[in-house]
């Protein structure tokens, strides 16, 4: 029974922390003994503690895989690949609180409550990640996409926020019923909802008959349900708006972790329970258009988020290119690429919240900031090119993994169409560093400094983008014992 406690004691503690921060915010929020203190500071800095403390936990417990066997004929299971995706994830969550810091950033969203409401996601998707039956998936799924919605509409003096949050609930849903759909219409057919059992019932079944059509759009509706969630084309239409309206810091949260989660989910769900030629098929698909819009789409926005929002929609047929494989060598690229892709956009919106403070929202008005804020332009740049995929960056060690990975699984289609894209791709990056450097604005703006925590932020993942080309081996192997332990 201890044994139990210390597996779930990350999402125990996450979900404790998360109350007493909503406590500690009602409490001296509404209090005239301190003057209605602002709460930034001391919740963000209490949120990232909490976070903090939730890794060192689950790095603890890491070493007790011998308790797996206890979790695997039950709702969740704990191996290497689901310590990494969940540690991850909490990195990605620390990310983002740090870039609520700023108490600029509090003038326009109250920045104290979407730092409460990010560790509640952050433990329905912890939970996502180890889940191991389809009830469990999507009692895990739904508390998420919940807190999206809020969040999504913190800046509430901002209509777009507004709108932001409202597209969110409508949109979002659609793919929890078709999610829900699907694993009823599984279990209607098989009877099981187990992934292990689902593995020994469809293993060597061949769709024929009222069951396997049964069985057939059970699969096809999880996996649309998955895609709609983390933004694959033909299911994207939602993202761009979302990411423009909600608050910078929730953009970067909202493009990263629903993304690890559901990758990992999917994973399990297809090597545990119905992997196949459906789905295969579908992520092919799936990948291919998302890596041609993502290209194409951002060359004609003129807005700096939106861009980034494409880009994010690009990136997921690259990491679906990973997946599609359905091999060790696949998943182990996925895992690099879902890495890398969190390194960098973590980069990219601590870059745009800071430039946001001075009432920077057009590309335009990003004109000769190599010359007003040099070392802000030349990590963007340096983001935007590692986006691009450009040597010696991380994000040419990526995409240069996962396309070697589609070769080696014979997907001779996808990974021409994935250098082409990336090529494409290259010219609305460098458009973007183009306009810092060479452009001469209209009206010169004076960039306010960047604070303490962005710029600790963007030094440890820079550091890592430039330094991973030269020495990939430790990426390399941890991301291969994570990859062979999933299979295991």
């Amino acid at each position: 029974m201890f044994n139990l406690f210390l597996a779930v004691s990350p999402e125990i503690f996450i979900i404790n922390a998360t109350f007493i921060l909503l406590i500690h915010g009602v409490v001296f929020s509404t209090s005239k003994k301190y003057d209605y203190p602002p709460l930034v500071s001391n919740v963000g800095w209490l949120g990232l503690l909490s976070v903090l403390i939730t890794l060192l936990l689950l790095a603890a417990g890491a070493p007790l895989l011998t308790i797996a066997h206890l979790f695997r004929n039950n709702l969740f299971r704990r191996d290497n690949f689901t310590y990494f995706c969940q540690i991850l994830l909490l990195c990605c969550t620390a990310g983002t609180i740090s870039m609520c810091f700023d108490s600029s950033e509090q003038e326009r969203f109250d920045a104290s409550e979407s730092i409460v409401l990010i560790p509640l996601p952050t433990r329905s998707m912890l939970f996502m990640i180890s889940a191991h039956d389809s009830i469990a998936m999507y009692l895990a799924i739904e508390p998420q996409s919940l807190c999206f919605y809020v969040i999504a509409a913190s800046k509430r003096k901002s209509e777009f926020s507004t709108e932001a949050g409202s597209k969110y609930l409508i949109l979002g849903a659609f793919p929890s019923g078709i999610l829900l759909f699907g694993c009823s219409m599984i279990y209607g057919s098989t009877g099981a909802t187990h992934f292990d059992q689902l593995a020994k019932i469809l293993t060597g079944y061949e769709i024929t008959g009222a069951r396997s059509s049964g069985i057939f759009m059970g699969i096809l509706s999880i996996a649309v349900g998955s895609l709609f969630k983390i933004t694959a084309v033909p299911f994207h239409m939602w993202a761009p708006d979302i990411y423009e309206g909600s608050p910078t810091p929730v953009t970067a949260f909202l493009s990263i972790a629903p993304k690890i989660s559901i990758s990992a989910n999917i994973s399990r769900v297809s090597i545990y329970g119905s992997y196949g030629a459906t789905l295969q098929q579908i992520f092919f698909f799936c990948s291919i258009a998302s890596m041609i819009l993502g290209a194409l789409a951002a060359m004609a926005q003129t807005k700096v988020k939106r861009p980034l929002a494409h880009s994010s929609i690009g990136h997921v047929g690259y990491i679906r290119t990973g997946f599609s494989c359905g091999t060790i060598e696949g998943i182990q690229s996925l895992l690099i690429g879902i890495f890398i892709y969190a390194l960098m956009t973590i980069d990219a919106f601590a870059i745009v919240s800071a430039l946001r403070q001075t009432r920077v929202k057009y590309i335009a008005d990003l004109g000769a900031l190599a010359k007003t804020n040099p070392i802000s332009a030349i990590t963007f740049s340096i983001t935007m090119f590692s986006y691009a995929g450009i040597p010696p960056l991380a994000g040419f060690c990526s995409k240069f993994y996962l396309f070697f990975a589609a070769l080696g699984c014979g997907a001779y289609f996808l990974a021409p169409v994935g250098v082409v894209t990336s090529v494409i791709g290259r010219f609305y990056y460098i458009r973007l560093a183009k306009r810092m450097f060479f452009d001469t604005p209209r009206t010169w703006i004076l960039y306010e400094p960047m604070d303490r925590d962005k710029s600790l932020l963007l030094a440890m993942t820079s550091s890592f983008i430039t330094s991973s080309f030269p020495y990939p081996s430790p990426l390399f192997s941890v991301t291969h014992q994570m990859a062979l332990s999933s299979y295991l």
